[in-house]
């Protein structure tokens, strides 16, 4: 269930968060790799979704 401080973002604005296409955006969330609340037709990502696909893409650089 959805917490008070949990905020639902639209493609367009997950899209604007991470530098990535909308039409990408919705590609991660057909092939289901980006978690999706439907609320009817609309399509909204959890914050926390966002956020969690970004730490797990995270790479620290090999220094030498």
């Amino acid at each position: 269930m959805l917490t008070k401080t949990e905020r639902l973002l639209t493609v367009d604005e997950v899209a604007n968060r991470t530098g990535l296409r909308p039409s990408t955006i919705r590609k991660l969330i057909f092939t289901r790799r980006l978690t999706v609340v439907k609320l009817g037709r609309a399509v909204r990502i959890p914050v926390e979704a966002v956020d969690a696909m970004i730490t797990k893409g995270w790479r620290e650089p090999i220094v030498r």
